[in-house]
């Protein structure tokens, strides 16, 4: 990434000659000071809310899940923006002009809408971006307050519905995509379609729902039969019935479009219930103290897989070795591999990048900072992920996810099935056949 210098609008003096020469005939009769039209002036820097341009200080804000049913996820995301902003704050970064710092206004909205637009209403004069606001069905409460005060709000979320709006860019593969890619490889797994009874367990609010029209847009291209559709609700403690049903109707393949909280009950409750299928999760279904014993059985997770479309833990990269020296001197006391520490960190380089080319072009305002955002192409955070394109809108950050299975020995990731865009892997449908009909959702 190149360090881009801020422009301070400093002006040149004259120069002051004494014992000059007698001019020559040539020698032009004018004094021209030296500051004019052959010396350009940079623009003066326009600032918005949140930014102190005297001290060079830009405020941005966070809407996390320390205290939910996502807090297992919420708060090592929140720990990645603050080791990024440690980062940037100690200096010599590289990542924003000299002198520039940031600071976090933070806020807990406990995976609750009705928080979330009060904590932001709080916070919303003060800052000039939100960093994090956590969660699909807590960020799409704020979409009109987002418009209205001109505010880019990056989700922790990759919600398809979220990409459709210019002020909430997610920074990966949507879940739809995800769950067909998934489903492209349930299919190759198995040997075939018809060796494939489609199952899911899926979170009841916009999360699930991505989850679930991916899983049936692929079922239907491949021919495969969903057998069992199983709703749960955010924070649902039991699981016997979801289980239940599932193993009621063979299914053989199951997607969890479910948060972590929901997944370690749902593999236990099977496990209790004799009932292995291959499961294969949404990004948020996994979370990295999944590795440790204690909390879960390494026997319970025998058959889970992941797809995901970012980067995961120690993954080898220039990028991750940056990463991974911030982590160990800015990580503070309490240092645990954690996934979405890890993509935080990477959603805030992108966030920081965007505010860097804002600087650089006069104008750190929101609408000037939206601006900077979408001239964003190819950047893959020196080389810690694939390349993201910000550009495309609605926001297509990429088409492309991987199917990973965990190795508990190593706390690592072995590559199933490498990064391929849904549909790659499915045969075209014969010239005379009618297009399976979507499964209703339940």
């Amino acid at each position: 990434m190149k360090r881009l210098s801020a422009v301070t609008g400093v002006l040149f003096a004259a120069l002051l000659v004494t014992g000059c020469p007698e001019k020559k005939a040539d020698t032009p009769t004018t004094d021209t000071p030296a500051d004019t039209a052959d010396t350009p002036k940079a623009p003066e820097l326009k600032a918005g809310p949140g930014v102190d341009l005297e001290k060079k200080v830009v405020r941005i804000g966070t809407l996390d899940d320390l205290s939910g049913p996502g807090a297992a996820i919420g708060k090592p995301y929140a720990q990645g923006k603050r080791l990024l902003a440690a980062r940037i704050n100690a200096g010599g970064s590289g990542l924003l002009p000299e002198g520039w710092t940031v600071e976090l206004v933070e806020r807990d909205h406990g995976y609750n809408p009705t928080n979330a637009i009060k904590a932001y209403k709080e916070i919303r004069e003060e800052i000039l971006f939100l960093g994090t606001t956590f969660g699909t069905p807590n960020t799409l409460p704020l979409m009109p307050h987002l418009e209205a005060d001109k505010l880019v709000a990056f989700p922790a979320s990759l919600s398809s519905k979220l990409a459709e709006n210019k002020h909430t860019p997610p920074i990966g593969t949507p879940y739809k995509l995800e769950a067909e890619r998934a489903m492209d490889w349930a299919v190759e797994q198995a040997g075939g379609a018809d060796k494939v009874k489609a199952g899911i367990v899926y979170q009841q609010d916009d999360y699930g729902a991505d989850g679930l029209a991916g899983w049936e847009a692929s079922a239907a291209r491949h021919g495969v039969e969903i057998v069992s559709k199983q709703a749960i609700a955010p924070g649902q403690k039991d699981f016997a019935a979801t289980i239940t049903g599932l193993k009621d109707a063979g299914a053989t393949h199951v997607l969890l479009t479910t948060l972590p909280s929901a997944t370690g009950p749902v593999l236990g409750t099977a496990a209790q219930l004799k009932y292995m299928p291959i499961w294969i999760g949404n990004t948020p279904s996994w979370v990295d103290i999944f590795f440790e014993d204690k909390p879960l059985p390494n026997a319970v997770m025998v058959n889970f897989h992941w797809v995901i479309g970012l980067p995961f833990w120690g993954e080898p990269s220039g990028g991750m070795t940056t990463f991974l020296e911030a982590f160990e001197k800015h990580g503070g006391e309490n240092k645990r591999q954690d996934f979405y520490t890890l993509v935080s960190y990477l959603q805030g380089l992108v966030q920081i990048e965007a505010l860097n080319r804002a600087i650089a072009a006069g104008d750190v305002t929101r609408e000037g900072y939206l601006a900077a955002l979408g001239t964003i192409e190819d950047f893959s955070g020196d080389g810690l992920t694939r390349p993201m394109n910000m550009k495309n809108f609605p926001y297509r950050t990429s088409d492309l996810s991987r199917v990973l299975k965990p190795d508990f020995e190593k706390k690592s990731w072995t590559v199933v099935s490498d990064f391929a865009a849904p549909g790659a892997a499915a045969p075209a449908a014969p010239a005379d056949e009618e297009p399976a009909d979507e499964a209703p959702a339940e």
